[in-house]
């Protein structure tokens, strides 16, 4: 299986580190790219056509729901998931009704591989080995 392609947009080089880690660690990810803020993600999302992009909602410049619903009409097909640490159920409707797919704590983060897993479509690799997406 051909391993996805996913954005990190994080204002902290800590954090996009970490989710760097994380995900190529999950053997079905690869990290094409990463950007620090709303500009800077609208451009390597251009040039780099992610499988997902997954970003915080605070930033400088634009916040993750300016920034989804600007990301979603560029590309349109690809899913958005906010990963933050504000209160989720303050910024989820909104963001879902800019077409970010799923928003997640930055607290979740042993479930955020099987979240993305079955956002793109791919069977969710476990201790128990692979086990098709539902």
């Amino acid at each position: 299986m051909i391993s996805k392609r996913i954005l990190v947009v994080d204002n902290s080089p800590v954090i996009r580190a970490v989710a760097r880690i994380y995900l190529e660690r999950r053997t079905l990810f690869t990290v094409c790219g990463e950007a620090a803020h709303g500009p800077d993600a609208i451009e390597e999302a251009k040039t780099l056509r992610p499988d997902l992009i997954l970003m915080d909602f605070s930033k400088p410049v634009m916040n993750g729901i300016e920034l989804g619903e600007i990301l979603k009409a560029m590309l349109p097909k690809v899913p958005i998931v906010i990963f933050t640490a504000h209160d989720k159920a303050a910024i989820e409707l909104h963001a879902l009704a800019v077409g970010v797919r799923l928003v997640i704590q930055k607290n979740d983060m042993s479930s955020l591989a099987a979240h993305l897993h079955k956002l793109l479509g791919q069977p969710t690799v476990t201790s128990r080995g692979i086990e098709a997406t539902q």
